[in-house]
């Protein structure tokens, strides 16, 4: 079995206050099919694991109080792992079902452990894991919450107190749904639009779009105001008024529009590089989005960004220093493997000199 070690300094997908930028959103083809992906944003060097987790792999989960929930791995899956953790926070399973985790400060509120939750609890990190390791379908997954808990377990590599997720989860018809925990309880939305990033809370996001119902991607029509007519400079004038900023609120209204009046493509996998042309709208350049801490500056930045397609179980991915498409398909692995192996495939910043092609 061949595996994948991404060691790219860099899962911004959510860490601290130093990393508050993630943005997913999915797509549907004129076949039906969807793909979904998403960009990852970080302020600090976070090594990530591009990796396969083979079925009937043994997984505990973590409390402040111990041991939590004990499992093992039902089907197999691909995704992203970080800090060598075998914990997937983002992939995608045999049977197309997905997960996504997103950063979710001052909202995220994780269960009191008790010796009478203990035993089915899971830290954050492994919350995602658990799901993909053991469903197949949202229904599954809806029906399953009930059975386990966040315990607010801190995980050194993540910082010094439990680190603020929330999720969303596709299966391989487009049905999605988020997962969020308020007040120790998890919360869930069913997501149509497939549009997802940080605080607020989703039903929040969902209100704050129908500020911006008036957005098209058509042209706006020229108007006369007492005999004088009024035109648009150029293209684009039905998208005025999109907010254009890097904040979560923002980002979801672009996430939203964006891939629901994207012209659809044949088949899931021309969807795959739609959708890369469209998750460039959210990419986040050093220096734009920053925060301090004493004397430390922490820039936000995009340094991963994935798409899934669950028709073809293929995980794809580029990172911030090499721009390059890379794709894992799962079909191509033992899934009833014993371990988790690792190829480290670290991106280096290049361009290709194709000066000897000219002619």
């Amino acid at each position: 079995m061949k595996a994948l070690f991404l060691s790219l300094a860099t899962l911004a997908a959510c860490v601290s206050f130093t990393a508050e930028a993630c943005t997913g959103m999915k797509l549907i083809a004129k076949d039906g099919s969807t793909v979904h992906g998403r960009t990852l944003e970080f302020g600090v060097a976070v090594d990530i694991s591009a990796a396969i987790i083979p079925r009937n792999y043994s997984f505990k989960g973590t409390t402040p109080s111990g041991p939590g929930l004990p499992y093992t791995s039902k089907y197999a899956s691909v995704g992203a792992i970080a800090f060598d953790d075998p914990a997937l926070m983002d992939g995608i399973n045999e049977k197309g079902l997905s997960v996504g985790t997103f950063y979710f400060p001052t909202y995220a509120s994780y269960a009191k452990i008790t010796p009478e939750n203990q035993s089915r609890a899971l830290s954050p990190v492994e919350f995602s894991n658990w799901i993909l390791s053991q469903f197949a379908t949202v229904d599954e997954v809806k029906a399953a919450l009930s059975s386990v808990v966040i315990a607010p377990t801190i995980t050194k590599a993540w910082g010094p107190t439990a680190a603020p997720f929330h999720y969303i989860v596709f299966e391989k018809s487009g049905k999605a749904l988020v997962i969020e925990p308020i007040d120790g309880k998890l919360v869930t939305y069913e997501d149509q639009l497939g549009a997802f990033t940080n605080s607020p809370t989703f039903d929040w996001q969902m209100t704050n779009l129908r500020n911006f119902i008036n957005l098209t991607p058509f042209n706006a029509k020229p108007i006369t105001l007492r005999g004088v007519t009024l035109a648009p400079f150029g293209q684009g004038s039905g998208m005025v008024g999109m907010p254009g900023d890097f904040t979560p609120p923002s980002r979801f209204v672009r996430a939203a529009i964006f891939s629901t009046t994207a012209i659809p493509s044949d088949t899931a996998e021309q969807s795959v590089f739609q959708l890369f042309h469209i998750l460039n709208q959210f990419d986040i350049p050093i220096g734009v989005a920053r925060s301090t801490e004493g004397d430390v500056t922490y820039s936000d930045s995009t340094l991963v960004t994935c798409v899934r397609d669950p028709q073809a179980l293929k995980f794809y991915f580029r990172s911030y220093n090499d721009q390059t498409i890379k794709v894992v398909d799962l079909n191509q692995f033992d899934l009833n493997a014993t371990k988790i192996k690792k190829l480290d495939v670290t991106g280096v910043s290049k361009a290709e000199d194709i000066s000897a092609l000219l002619k």
